[in-house]
């Protein structure tokens, strides 16, 4: 199901756009904007999720917060903040799908920048707290790899995982067909041109029981539990 997002979605992809960002001075000058935010994300566990990052933030040294921001997400494929990447790889296909993105973008009035590509997470996460209902579709278009760098993030207990969890538990429970497609990607890894092909050498996301019930971490509290969780 492509329920709608709830209420406070937006409030919270504006947050988490916010700490996914590298954390340069102009980033960590909005931390303070982040906590007085957070109120207006509804679920509790979630409040919880995006204080406990922005909190991480605020307590290293500038130029440590950077230098782990930059091991995170700069150094392994399994942690690309480049959305299509997973699913697509660096073929012709994924060309397409950046170009739909910003199709989707300019429909809904936005114009996505020029240097930076339209998949970038935190940069979908802008577009879906300025236009949720389109925003919603790009990041359930876009959920294998959300999931699969929320997982690889998880199994080494980052830092960052928490906001992951947030954002992957405000969309429907993934089918099925869903989880075995991300099994396939992270036993594969990402196309090569040629359909199934991978450059000899090339490792693979994970291994081929990585993503199984087992590996997978628990969903994230759903829109749906909100008023459970505040009562």
């Amino acid at each position: 199901m492509n329920r709608r997002p709830a209420p406070d979605t937006p409030a919270l992809h504006r947050i988490a756009a916010v700490l996914l960002r590298y954390p340069d001075p102009a980033v960590l000058a909005r931390l303070d904007d982040v906590t007085a935010a957070l109120p207006a994300v509804r679920i509790a566990a979630d409040r919880a999720r995006l204080a406990a990052v922005a909190a991480h933030l605020r307590a290293l040294p500038p130029d440590e917060a950077a230098e782990r921001y930059v091991a995170t997400f700069d150094h392994t494929r399994r942690h690309c903040l480049h959305l299509t990447y997973y699913r697509h790889g660096d073929t012709r296909a994924r060309g397409m799908a950046l170009l739909a993105l910003k199709h989707t973008y300019r429909q809904a009035g936005q114009e996505p920048p020029e240097d930076e590509l339209p998949d970038h997470l935190p940069l979908v996460l802008e577009f879906a707290a300025l236009a949720p209902e389109p925003g919603h579709r790009v990041l359930l278009q876009c959920r294998a790899g959300l999931e699969l760098l929320r997982t690889a993030l998880a199994e080494r207990s980052d830092p960052y995982t928490p906001v992951l969890d947030a954002v992957c538990g405000r969309l429907p429970r993934p089918g099925r067909r869903d989880r075995d497609t991300w099994r396939r990607l992270a036993a594969e890894g990402p196309p090569g041109e040629h359909v199934g092909a991978h450059p000899a050498g090339t490792e693979p996301f994970a291994p081929p029981e990585y993503l199984t019930s087992a590996h997978m971490p628990p969903p994230a509290a759903s829109a749906a539990s909100a008023n459970r969780e505040d009562r």
